[in-house]
């Protein structure tokens, strides 16, 4: 009997043992947690390497860069107004403001007219924000990219230097819709492939921004080397503001914290990498792709800190609108 009851209290320690201890599935899911948690570390890591180590991240080419909530759509509309109307305005508030040259002007603006950044979708998960929100409007924000940018560019950065509307918006179709149309294919035709992977996605997500977001850096760092500091305080000034007048603008027009936060991270958030690849394709002047590298090393940065201070900042209300 004692043996028995020796055996039962075995098995019961066993298996309160093996309660206690997280299976393989958790022990991924909490690591994954942690190191998504430590963005800010890899946007920071990655860009110093590439600019101590260009060569490290330089075999990336410009053509491989050409390769990477509708029941509601008031939010949309609000996110769409604060990425094309407040960003390209404050880019040429700030240019002008700050009396820069011809060159850096144009980069700026150009930075100021592309669409939410590859990396807002992490930075709004990390943040609590809504993640179907954010994809939707940089799904929009994206699409109408191919519009958008090129005339919105030639309108305000066409008082600086000539630009092309036809040329820009040719590559920003390249650059928008066959990466688009890649990911709609894939997940209408291998739905299982695509749910098994899933849970891996927000750390493989995070690991390609930061090579995409690093190899610009390492491309130019000979010229940020000279010429970056002049771009830093606009590019600076830029993702501040975007950030500071997203969260504004939601909030003001009655929207909740989630959204909110949602639609700052994609104000603040560009497209960094489309427009270093607009710029070096289609200005002579080397200064145009600076803000847009600077942009990298700020934007991702000052992007994913925020979104890991508000991870850590309870929501205490979650209305869509008031």
């Amino acid at each position: 009997m004692q043996q028995c009851d020796r055996a039962v209290a075995t098995r019961a320690s066993s298996a309160a043992a093996g309660d206690a201890l997280p299976t393989g599935p958790a022990r991924l899911e909490k690591l994954a947690d942690v190191l998504t948690m430590m963005f800010p570390l890899w946007a920071l890591v990655s860009g110093v390497v590439a600019y101590r180590h260009p060569a490290s991240l330089n075999w990336i080419t410009g053509a491989q860069f050409e390769a990477g909530c509708v029941s509601n759509p008031v939010p949309i509309l609000c996110g769409f107004a604060a990425q094309y109307a407040i960003m390209p305005s404050l880019a040429l508030a700030i240019s002008r403001a700050l009396g820069l040259s011809p060159g850096l002007s144009v980069g700026l603006i150009l930075l100021g007219c592309c669409p939410g950044g590859q990396a807002s979708n992490i930075a709004t998960y990390v943040a609590n924000g809504d993640v179907a929100l954010s994809v939707i409007m940089t799904a929009a924000s994206t699409l109408a990219a191919t519009v958008m940018t090129p005339l919105l560019t030639s309108t305000l950065a066409g008082r600086f230097v000539p630009v092309s509307t036809a040329a820009l918006a040719a590559s920003t179709v390249k650059l928008v819709l066959l990466p688009t149309l890649a990911g709609v294919v894939l997940n209408e035709t291998l739905p299982g492939l695509v749910g098994r992977v899933r849970p891996a996605m927000p750390l493989l997500a995070i690991l390609l921004t930061v090579v995409l977001c690093a190899t610009p850096v390492a491309q130019v760092a000979p010229l940020l080397a000279l010429h970056g500091a002049s771009a830093c305080l606009p590019v600076l000034l830029l993702h501040t503001l975007g950030y500071f007048f997203g969260y504004l603008l939601p909030r003001v027009l009655g929207f909740g914290e989630r959204t909110s936060r949602t639609v700052s991270i994609e104000t603040g958030m560009q497209s960094a990498a489309m427009g270093y690849a607009l710029s070096t394709k289609h200005f002579a002047d080397v200064l145009v792709a600076m803000p847009s590298a600077v942009s990298i090393l700020f934007m991702v940065w000052i992007g994913a800190a925020l979104a890991v201070v508000w991870r850590l900042v309870p929501i205490k209300d979650d209305r869509h609108a008031a």
